[in-house]
């Protein structure tokens, strides 16, 4: 079965830097577009960042782009999230999944239990 393993959250000052990993298993790695979703206390979960297949595009929403970087290991089954100049807005549960389907917009019903970031002095 599908299995996403978040880990690198932490507390972290502002303008500071956290890099997350997420280790997937149970399914074709390499043949699926890979995605990074956060989620704020009382709010929902969006996606962050993507990253197609062997890593040709990569899409962020426009809060992030310039500070995050999203990658991945085919090799290691693991998708990256860098993280640069954090704000305390940037606090969430961050979160791994692959997207496929019409528009990309599908994910495995099966979530991984997230990774805490905190930025705050």
């Amino acid at each position: 079965q599908v299995q996403l393993v978040e880990s690198g959250g932490g507390l972290v000052q502002p303008g500071g830097s956290l890099r997350l990993s997420c280790a997937a298993s149970g399914f074709m790695f390499g043949s699926y577009d890979m995605a990074w979703f956060r989620q704020a206390p009382g709010k929902e979960r969006h996606l962050v960042a993507r990253i197609t297949t062997r890593g040709e595009d990569l899409d962020y929403i426009d809060s992030v782009k310039g500070r995050f970087t999203i990658s991945r290991d085919n090799a290691k089954n693991t998708v990256y999230l860098q993280m640069n100049n954090l704000s305390p807005e940037d606090t969430a549960v961050y979160y791994c999944n692959a997207r496929f389907g019409a528009g990309k917009k599908m994910s495995f019903a099966s979530w991984g239990q997230g990774t805490q970031v905190t930025v705050s002095s």
